[in-house]
C-alpha cells in the first residue's frame, strides 16, 4: 500500500503563536476616510443564527431570491467618550502630546484605572495640551469606555480603547474630538447597514496543545508509533545548521491569538426595543438575552460568546455598492439542543 504523505498544515505569518497580551485588541491601522465620525465600535459576541434574506449581489446566481444566511449577533450598548489623545509627528512615528479627560468619568472606571484628583481641570488642559501645541498636532484620537454593566457579561471592569476620527483637516477633528468628551455613542452613529467592517478579537483559547491538533502533522506508524502512540514529529531538522529551526511543528499555545477578518457585511442594525426580534427561545448559549441595541454581521467572527469585538470601518472595503439587503426572517428557534 501506498505511503499517505501529508503536509504540515498552518500558516507561519501568525508565529510566535503565543498566548494574546490582552483580551481588548489595539487597532494599529485605519483607513481613510472622509466623513467625520469614529471609525470603531465594541461590542460582545452574544452569538449565532440564521436569517432569510433577498440577495441584492450584482450578477449573483440566485440574485433577487431569497437566501438563507448565518449571521452573528453582537450586542453593542453604548460606548462612552472619557477624553481625547493627542499626537505629533516624529521621525519614530507618532508620538503622544497628552490626553484630556472628562470631568464626569463614571464611577465603574474607577476599577480599571485611577481617576484625575479633584483639581483636574479640564478645561486647563484642553488649553495646556491642545491649543498651545495646535501646531504641532498631527493626529487626534478619542479614548472610549465600554458599559459591560448594560450587557449580560460577568465583567465589571470597562474596556478602554483608543478610537481614530475620520475626516481630512485636523482643527475640525480637534472641534469633533472635544464635543463628544464625555458623550455617549450609539451604533448607529458609526455605521450603516450593508457597510462593511472588519472584526478584530481574541480567538477561542484551547490551552498547550500537541503538533498533531497545532500544526496538522501526520500520525507517526509502525515502531514509530509503538512509543508514544505516533503523535509527534519524526524529525527536529537536519544535523546543519545545528539548532532547532523556528519553522518545526512544535507543540505549544494553541488559540488565544488576536486576529483580524476583513470585510464582514453589517446585515441590520437594531436598537434595544427590536431586541424580542433576535432574541432566541431560551436566550443566547452562554449569554442570555440580548437587551441593547445589536448588530447582524453576516458571517462568523473570532471568540466565544461575551468575548469583546471591535468593529472597525474596513480598510480594504469592496468597491462594489454598500446597499442594506431585505431581511424577511430572522430565526429565533431555541440553541439549547444544538
Amino acid at each position: 500500500m501506498a505511503r499517505h504523505h501529508q503536509p504540515r498544515k498552518g500558516s507561519l505569518a501568525y508565529s510566535p503563536r503565543k498566548r494574546a497580551a490582552k483580551e481588548t485588541p489595539r487597532i494599529k491601522s485605519w483607513p481613510t476616510i472622509q466623513e467625520l465620525k469614529p471609525l470603531a465600535f465594541a461590542g460582545y459576541k452574544a452569538g449565532m443564527t440564521h436569517i432569510l434574506m433577498v440577495d441584492n449581489r450584482k450578477n449573483s446566481p440566485t440574485e433577487g431570491m431569497e437566501i438563507t444566511t448565518p449571521v452573528t449577533v453582537i450586542e453593542v450598548p453604548p460606548i462612552t467618550v472619557m477624553g481625547v489623545r493627542a499626537y505629533e509627528k516624529t521621525s519614530r512615528g507618532l508620538r503622544t502630546i497628552g490626553d484630556v479627560l472628562a470631568d464626569n468619568l463614571k464611577e465603574e472606571l474607577k476599577r480599571k484605572i485611577s481617576p484625575p484628583g479633584d483639581k483636574y481641570d479640564k478645561e486647563t488642559a484642553i488649553k495646556k495640551i491642545i491649543e498651545e501645541n495646535k501646531e504641532q498636532i498631527r493626529e487626534i484620537r478619542i479614548l472610549a469606555h465600554t458599559n459591560p454593566s448594560l450587557a449580560p457579561t460577568p465583567k465589571k471592569k470597562p474596556e478602554i480603547f483608543e478610537c481614530a476620527i475620520g475626516g481630512e483637516n485636523i482643527n475640525e477633528k480637534i472641534e469633533y474630538a472635544l464635543e463628544l468628551i464625555g458623550k455617549d455613542i450609539k451604533a448607529a452613529e458609526v455605521f450603516s447597514e450593508g457597510e462593511y467592517v472588519d472584526s478584530i478579537a481574541v480567538t477561542k483559547g484551547k490551552g498547550f496543545q500537541g503538533p498533531v491538533k497545532r500544526w496538522g502533522i501526520r500520525i507517526q506508524y509502525g515502531k514509530a508509533a509503538r512509543s508514544s502512540k505516533g503523535r509527534h514529529i519524526g524529525s527536529l531538522g537536519p544535523w546543519t545548521p545545528s539548532r532547532t529551526m523556528w519553522t518545526v511543528p512544535q507543540a505549544g499555545q494553541m488559540g488565544y491569538h488576536r486576529r483580524t477578518e476583513y470585510n464582514k457585511k453589517i446585515l441590520r442594525i437594531g436598537d434595544a426595543s427590536e431586541a424580542d426580534q433576535i432574541n432566541p427561545d431560551g436566550g443566547f448559549i452562554r449569554y442570555g438575552l440580548v437587551k441593547n441595541d445589536h448588530i447582524l454581521l453576516k458571517g462568523s467572527v473570532p471568540g466565544p460568546a461575551k468575548r469583546l469585538i471591535i468593529l472597525r470601518k474596513a480598510i480594504r472595503a469592496p468597491k462594489n455598492g454598500m446597499e442594506a439587503p431585505q431581511i424577511t426572517y430572522i430565526s429565533t428557534a431555541s440553541k439549547q439542543g444544538t
